[in-house]
């Protein structure tokens, strides 16, 4: 009989690619997701779906009990929130009530892998490569509320937990690095400021690769995922550019200007009660001088060497988005 694993989030970028890779390890999948998911590009696979309340443990327990998992990776949770508090009950406080309810319940649970965030690190204080024994110190709500719920997980004993934190994540489906990579096609190249900046990436299809492999026995603890690699901030455009046959125009936007259009969203996102597109804090993460990550307890602990370089995840990427027409 096969091992049964659920995974939340699987409706959304990352969730397809672990549901595919879960799968790929002859695992039965249950997807979590909320009622008002869309799930019609998960029809096609062979994943049974159920709709839990994330806000409720007791829900969470009567379902996971239900499915008798051996695994449990929670993928779910929010990028963009109203303000602080929102971010916290979203990332945090869900990832609270399904590590409650896996332990109130009767399981067979192996591990449970949780994604997190390199927000939840913070960026490199010096030029070194970031380290998991480095001091946290994220620098925006939605890197608290992942620290958070970093903090809620250590807290229940006995839970045979894994905490992966990736860095930036692209790949076939993704939205947000994608409208980065549809600017440059249209010839357009923007920053902000002209400061430096170290930058690491991790291609999604590795990122699903090494969440599987946590789940081996014996593993635990907290992880930085990247492909190890350290990156320039112009090269994502310079690689698109080379796969594109592409020119594009540069322009760096004064780091002043942007900050002040930063309050403004800020400010009326608060007036209107909605998550601004650009914030103050999400302003530092963007110019933070450093972002690049040692992997060395992840190839050592967890045997994992991602596959992929940016340039190849590149290519394959914008393959995929020429053969789906979204360039």
């Amino acid at each position: 009989m096969k091992e049964q694993i659920l995974i939340t989030g699987a409706s959304g970028f990352v969730g397809f690619h672990l549901i595919e890779a879960a799968l790929a390890k002859g695992l039965e999948v249950t997807a979590a997701v909320r009622s008002s998911s869309k799930i019609d590009h998960l029809r096609a696979l062979p994943v049974k779906f159920i709709t839990p309340d994330f806000t409720s443990v007791t829900s969470l327990r009567t379902a996971l009990e239900a499915g008798q998992y051996q695994y449990v990776i929670h993928a779910a949770g929010t990028v963009k929130a109203k303000d602080e508090p929102a971010y916290n009950a979203a990332n945090a406080d869900v990832t609270r009530n399904i590590a409650e309810a896996i332990a109130q319940a009767k399981l067979p649970v192996k591990k449970f892998v949780f994604l997190s965030s390199l927000a939840a690190q913070g960026p490199g204080a010096t030029g070194e490569a970031i380290r998991e024994e480095d001091a946290a110190h994220p620098i925006s709500p939605y890197g608290k509320s992942k620290l958070l719920a970093e903090q809620y997980l250590r807290a229940i004993p006995g839970l045979p937990t894994v905490m992966l934190r990736p860095t930036a994540v692209y790949g076939p489906r993704d939205r947000d690095i994608f409208i980065l990579l549809k600017t440059f096609a249209q010839g357009l190249e923007p920053y902000i400021g002209r400061m430096d900046q170290q930058l690491s990436f991790i291609y999604v299809k590795d990122l699903a690769a090494a969440t599987l492999a946590a789940l081996a026995d014996g593993v635990t603890g907290t992880y930085l995922v990247a492909d190890g690699n350290g990156y320039g901030r112009y090269a994502l455009a310079d690689i698109t550019k080379r796969i594109l046959n592409r020119k594009t125009v540069r322009v760096h936007l004064p780091l002043g200007v942007v900050k002040a259009l930063a309050f403004v969203q800020e400010t009326l996102g608060n007036i209107r009660g909605q998550a601004p597109a650009l914030n103050r804090a999400k302003l530092a993460e963007l110019t933070a001088a450093n972002w690049t990550c040692n992997v060395a307890r992840l190839q050592h602990e967890l045997g994992f060497t991602p596959k992929y370089t940016l340039e190849t995840g590149l290519a394959e990427t914008i393959q995929w988005y020429k053969d789906n027409r979204w360039l």
